[in-house]
């Protein structure tokens, strides 16, 4: 080994790779799991926890779980673990509501068509982008009509609609359209026309200080008192219109705060390049102000969607309304566990893709943590 060093010229030494305990994997178990005396004694009480509750829980989800029965007692003849038959025979229900089955591949339809105009807009480097904008602002108007018919299709009345479908069209409109609508309302509170200033903060501090479910019984109810005689206001869309608007009083408070973070240096310096209002907000001001919104935003979106389940106190019946209602069945009865995870998994598919998408986000837009 000496012969090896002296062939070296001083100073010329190549690096040596650090202790084994100072990189990789065991850097990460010192440096996140075994740092102090106090956080061993976590860790291991933790590793604890999860040796008595992991083992049981994979059995009754994975292991002794039933896929294949017709009813709750067979379900405990073949094995005791979940019995997963149960969601197996109801997914169509908990998936399309009352959907007429021969025309389920209209929703299908919709949902596909919904992820090629989301793409568009959320991605800024997908080919044809301009064309896929355009797509993205006539999608509402294209799934209308597949989900409702006419012009060729068999008409579906909104009475038909529920499961999942009903939550996904609820949180899908009430997001797409709260968005600008609280912009134009931040914009507003903090216009220099009274008027408009005005209107903004009533409408923003009413939305706020009123449950979204007494709003949602004020559209299914009172709203007919106020419309002439003979009237009909379909509830699905007035349930539409209300999520909006409460969405978009909590929007409009989330973009004021960012706009009110953007330094009085940047609204001078637009002004002295000559920019006109509009053009300054949506140039140099609007940008800013939504990039630190973001995580506020979307915290915003996940409490919409889970709210998508309150329509079930109106009587339109969501994924947890006919998941409840299933459990009457006397085949069934008895098997919440199953339904309510059930439920629970949709749902977090739905609130975590909007998280990660808004992690990807603030990176993409160099928030300033490294993912």
């Amino acid at each position: 080994m000496s012969d090896t060093v002296q062939n070296y010229v001083p100073g010329e030494y190549p690096d040596q790779p650090p202790p084994i305990g100072q990189r990789g994997i065991m850097l990460w178990l010192k440096t996140n799991l075994f740092s102090s005396w106090i956080n061993t004694l976590m860790t291991l009480f933790s590793i604890y926890l999860l040796y008595l509750i992991v083992p049981p829980l994979l059995n009754w989800t994975v292991f002794d779980a039933v896929i294949n029965a017709t009813s709750r007692a067979e379900c405990r003849e073949i094995d005791t673990g979940a019995c997963w038959a149960f969601i197996a025979n109801r997914i169509n229900i908990l998936t399309y509501g009352f959907y007429p089955d021969e025309s389920q591949w209209r929703v299908n339809l919709s949902f596909v068509l919904l992820i090629a105009a989301l793409v568009p807009v959320l991605f800024d480097n997908v080919p044809f982008r301009k064309f896929g904008l355009i797509y993205a602002v006539a999608y509402p108007f294209i799934a209308g009509w597949l989900l409702l018919g006419g012009l060729g299709l068999e008409p579906v009345g909104t009475d038909e609609f529920g499961g999942m479908m009903l939550n996904t069209i609820v949180g899908v409109t009430g997001i797409t359209f709260s968005l600008p609508l609280g912009i134009a309302l931040a914009l507003g509170r903090q216009s220099h026309l009274p008027i408009v200033r005005t209107v903004s903060i009533c409408f923003i501090e009413f939305i706020r200080g009123v449950p979204l479910i007494t709003l949602l019984f004020v559209a299914s109810t009172m709203l007919n008192y106020f419309l002439p005689p003979g009237t009909t206001f379909d509830l699905l869309l007035r349930v539409l219109i209300m999520v909006t608007l409460f969405a978009s009083g909590y929007i409009a408070e989330v973009v004021r705060g960012g706009l009110q973070s953007i330094p009085n240096g940047q609204y001078e310096a637009a002004n002295s390049m000559g920019l006109k209002y509009w053009q300054s907000m949506r140039l140099v001001i609007l940008p800013q102000a939504l990039k630190v919104s973001i995580p506020g935003i979307v915290n915003t979106f996940i409490g919409l969607f889970k709210d998508t389940t309150l329509v079930l106190i109106i009587g339109l019946l969501d994924v947890l309304g006919i998941g409840r209602s299933s459990l009457a069945d006397t085949k069934w009865n008895g098997l919440s566990n199953e339904v309510y995870i059930s439920i629970a998994i949709f749902f977090f598919i739905a609130c975590f893709g909007m998280s990660r998408y808004s992690i990807y986000l603030e990176g993409k837009l160099e928030k300033g943590h490294k993912r």
